[in-house]
């Protein structure tokens, strides 16, 4: 078993609130219909998006109560954009934007070359103006860590503000590998599982995300 960089695990966010460790196990189940999958993987995404966010910045707006005038603070959801990673990272989503619904999304398409585990491009879509945004990536796994970095790499010509990624479960080699290509973007997830198989998939996992959202299993 391989073990996790020092550096590169202080660099992980391990949000471990109970809420989001009962579903969690629950999604891990075979058993779980797609149905359920998917339900869980809303809320999970929800919960998980209050942590991501914690940092984000206030400004002041002036507002009125029905008893008298005051300033109060908000967040500028308009400068935030979360990037699915295709086609999975489609199924946090609605999750995250229920919680910060002014976001704006980009999609960006990257398939794993099964002989050399490479991330390979088809899709980009971003918003306009990213240099005056801050980004969530977003993608159930981050398991080879190979399609990660590529899209974080991609993302960064586009000189936003920050750069963060958030997954539902990684490994050690996801982390060793993020961080020695991007040790500037921290990662935020719910489990650091023991390893990945000789096919790239996390262990013990949840199976392939994307085919259980989309129910392709």
């Amino acid at each position: 078993m391989i073990d996790i960089n020092a550096a590169a695990r202080a660099n992980v966010h391990l949000i471990d609130h109970p809420l989001v460790q009962h579903k969690l196990t629950l999604m891990r189940k075979k058993e779980s219909s797609t149905n359920s999958f998917r339900h869980l993987l809303n809320e999970l995404s929800s919960l998980m998006a209050y942590e991501v966010c914690r940092d984000m910045a206030l400004q002041d707006i002036e507002i009125e109560t029905p008893l008298e005038r005051m300033t109060a603070k908000v967040i500028d959801g308009k400068k935030l954009v979360f990037v699915s990673i295709l086609r999975a990272g489609n199924g946090i989503l609605d999750g995250v934007l229920s919680v910060v619904p002014g976001a704006r999304v980009g999609h960006i398409g990257l398939y794993r070359d099964p002989a050399t585990l490479q991330a390979v491009e088809y899709y980009f879509k971003m918003p306009k103006n990213m240099e005056e945004r801050d980004i969530v990536v977003v993608d159930p796994m981050l398991a080879t860590g190979n399609s990660a970095a590529a899209a974080v790499s991609r993302l960064k010509a586009c000189q936003p503000k920050s750069i963060k990624f958030l997954c539902l479960l990684t490994c050690p080699e996801g982390i060793n590998a993020m961080y020695q290509a991007h040790p500037d973007v921290p990662v935020y997830t719910a489990a650091i599982d023991r390893e990945l198989n000789s096919h790239g998939y996390i262990l013990p996992g949840l199976g392939d995300a994307g085919d259980r959202i989309f129910g392709t299993q």
